[in-house]
Order: C-alpha cells, then sequence, then structure tokens
C-alpha cells in the first residue's frame, strides 16, 4: 500500500499492440468480455462478491492456459448504472515501487549504479547512513523513516505527512518536492540500523526515484518512458507528477472518512499525487500492468542474474509473504510462488500477481465505494479480495478460505 506498509495493506509489443486474439478493441480502450470459450462463471462470482462486500467497481484481466479473460463489475460512478470500462485506467498505488525497482536495475546492468553501493555516493546531499546501500533502498532493508508515519509493534505511532481524514481531504491538491518528502524522513529517527531488519518504507523509493534523476540527468517520468513504457508498449501508462487528472475510460475512486463524528464520502478521483510520489504515483491500466509484469518475468527488461536478484525473498515477518527488490515473492495456499506488488490508498486498491516466468498473470482495480468502513475496514476487504482472485486463478478456487487472506501492500 501507499500509506503505512506496515499495517499490512509488475518480445516487446509494438507501441498501440492489438489485444490478445478474441478479444475486441473499441476506440475508447474499453474491452469487452473475452469471445465464445472464454466464459468464466467463477471468475464473473468473484469480482461480483467483491463489489457485494462494499466495493463500488472491480476491473479484472486474467491471462492464463485458457487465454485472455476481462470483465468488470459495480459500477463505473456512484449513482450511474453503467459498470467500470474493463481497460479503464486507474491509480496503482504501490504496483509503482515495481516499475521503478525494474528502472534501477536497468541502470545497475548498465553499469552506472552499484547494487551494493552506498546510496550516499549518488545522493550526497541527504548525508545518508553511508552503510544503506541502494539494495537495502530497494528492499525495505535501509531503516529510513516512512514519510506517510511509523506503526510500531508496541502501539507507538510517529506522524509524518497527513494522508487520512479530512486534513488530506482539505489538501488533497497540494504539491510535495520528493526532496521535502525524504528531508522530513530523515529528520525522524530510523526504525533500525541499516541492514538489520525489514520495514516497509515509501521513501525508500522517493529516494530510489532521485537516485534515477541523479545518475541519468534525465526526470523519472522520462527514463520510465524511454526504458520501460515505450518498449513494452505501455499505452496506458501514466506517472503523473503533480497532476491531478487521470486519463479517460476510468471509474471513480471514494474516499470515506469520520470527521467530527460524522461519516463523509468525497469523489477524491482528482488528487495530486505528490503527496505519495514514487511510493505510489502512477496510473496504468490492467492490459498494461498484464504485459509489464509478464514482460518482467519473461526476461524482457533485465537480464537473468538481475531478475534473479528482484526475486529473491527476504523474510519480511509477514506469513507465506517476503520481498525482493521492488517485488513481494508469496507462497500460495497449494504452495506455489507468485511474484505480486499490489497498492492501495484512499479510494483505491490494485492487484498484479504473476507466476515466475510470466505465463500467468492477475491484474486488477477496485475502486471503494460509500459504505461506513473505517480504513482497518477497507484493508481487510481488500485482503479478502485478493486472496478469493488467487485461489481461483492460480489455485484453482480450492485452496484456503477467504479469512486467510494474505496482507495486502
Amino acid at each position: 500500500m501507499t500509506g503505512n506498509g506496515n499495517s499490512g495493506f509488475s518480445e516487446p509489443a509494438p507501441d498501440g499492440a492489438a489485444e490478445a486474439p478474441g478479444v475486441a478493441t473499441t476506440d475508447s480502450g474499453d474491452l469487452p468480455k473475452a469471445a465464445a470459450g472464454q466464459d468464466r462463471p467463477e471468475l464473473q462470482k468473484a469480482i461480483q462478491e467483491i463489489v457485494d462486500s462494499g466495493f463500488a467497481g472491480v476491473q479484472l484481466r486474467v491471462h492464463d492456459e485458457r487465454g485472455e479473460w476481462v470483465d468488470s463489475a459495480g459500477v463505473r460512478k456512484l449513482g450511474e448504472a453503467a459498470k467500470p470500462p474493463t481497460n479503464g485506467h486507474f491509480r496503482i498505488g504501490s504496483n509503482t515501487k515495481t516499475f521503478a525497482a525494474t528502472l534501477v536495475l536497468q541502470l545497475v546492468a548498465d553499469g552506472k549504479i552499484g547494487l551494493d553501493a552506498p546510496a550516499a555516493d549518488y545522493l550526497p546531499e541527504f548525508k545518508l547512513d553511508r552503510r544503506i546501500t541502494v539494495r537495502m533502498l530497494l528492499q525495505h532493508t535501509s531503516g529510513v523513516f516512512n514519510f506517510t508515519g511509523e506503526y510500531y509493534p508496541d502501539g507507538t505511532i510517529v506522524a509524518g505527512i497527513p494522508w487520512q481524514g479530512q486534513e488530506w481531504v482539505d489538501n488533497r491538491f497540494h504539491t510535495y518536492r520528493p526532496q521535502e518528502l525524504v528531508e522530513l524522513a530523515l529528520s525522524k529517527p530510523a526504525r533500525f540500523e541499516p541492514g538489520t531488519d525489514w520495514s516497509y518504507s515509501n521513501t525508500n523509493y522517493v529516494l530510489a526515484r532521485l537516485l534515477v534523476e541523479q545518475v541519468t540527468g534525465r526526470s523519472f517520468a522520462e527514463e520510465m518512458q524511454r526504458r520501460i513504457m515505450k518498449p513494452l508498449g505501455l499505452t496506458g501508462t501514466v506517472v503523473p507528477e503533480t497532476s491531478p487528472d487521470i486519463p479517460e475510460p476510468h471509474a471513480h475512486g471514494y474516499y470515506t472518512y469520520q470527521d467530527a463524528g460524522q461519516w463523509k464520502t468525497v469523489d477524491i478521483t482528482r488528487m495530486n499525487p505528490s503527496w505519495t510520489s514514487t511510493g505510489g504515483d502512477m496510473i496504468s491500466t490492467t492490459r498494461d500492468l498484464h504485459l509489464f509484469i509478464s514482460g518482467l518475468m519473461d526476461g524482457k527488461l533485465l537480464p537473468a542474474p538481475l531478475l534473479a536478484e528482484m526475486c529473491t525473498p527476504h523474510p519480511t515477518g509477514i506469513p507465506n509473504m517476503d520481498y525482493g527488490l521492488g517485488v513481494f515473492v508469496l507462497t500460495t495456499d497449494d504452495g506455489g510462488t507468485l511474484i505480486t506488488h499490489n497498492g492501495g490508498f484512499a479510494g483505491w486498491a490494485a492487484l498484479m500477481y504473476s507466476t515466475p516466468d510470466g505465463s500467468k498473470t492477475l491484474t486488477a482495480s477496485l475502486t471503494t465505494g460509500n459504505a461506513e468502513l473505517a480504513f482497518a475496514e477497507w484493508a481487510e476487504a481488500f485482503q479478502k479480495a485478493q486472496h478469493r482472485l488467487v485461489n481461483e486463478v492460480f489455485c484453482g478456487g480450492q485452496a484456503g478460505s477467504d479469512d486467510e487472506a494474505a496482507p495486502a501492500q
């Protein structure tokens, strides 16, 4: 997730490549359900049950041995009947981290960055602890304070920038500079000594963004377009920087919160995502997330040794879920392995799963509705939604129960 990650809440196609055979494409980018022979009632039932649990809408895309399946459920906008577009744009939250880690590792492959070099060598202005390596940033083992706040096991909370409640709603168009987020984080005590533990920190990935810009002399958005988006034909993916807009077509995202004892729901489709920066600011589609994670796992973006490093699990303390470099390594209920990095913050959630060879993927977007649910309740519903879909797609729908959901990111 993009807020407090410790709470437990991816041949290059030519530009504009067509969808897989059997799936028609419309001018709007919206895709109907796959053609006859691809009917998947178990998936249709799963996404409808997710909507029934309180989400406003779901978009789901599955690529597996049965081909491609695409559909949506719920509504595009509260108060209207239209379903979400099946290839609509959405905010992908912490899936951004997988894109950023891939970009850094490409620069490692080019010899421009040393994976085990001190990050301070590239970003001297921040006077980082020289024990913090580039690998530790990507692996969340740096110990650097999470600028969205730290939640400790004993119940202690050390606040960062506001990202919930009325204060965030009132300031959701405020611009934060990446350097400002890093400086705020470094003004707080480190969570642990570098390399001695694991803790999810959005600050690590803002530092990674700045590292990319420092080494290349170009903006993060330019490097993303040049090195990842264009080679893979990701036509619906955006690095928005400070822009509050999201391209059409898209579903709407809603934030429900309590203020002065009253429940409020606000449409937060438009927001300035600079508050999260590379912790989770990107926009994409289920098609593009599929092309990205399958292409990454298939070796189209990284040489084999670095891809293996990326997917080498490091213990997190989260049951059945370890962390590599910008990806979670998930052990499924039936003992399989998936590479994943989901994301979520107010109004939005995004899922991205792949088998290690990229042959089977699940990508999805969920938008929250106007039910009176606190953030923790949304996180629990998100976890159950993830677990249900993973079991249906990767475990034959048989393993585990919804109550055993893996923690969200």
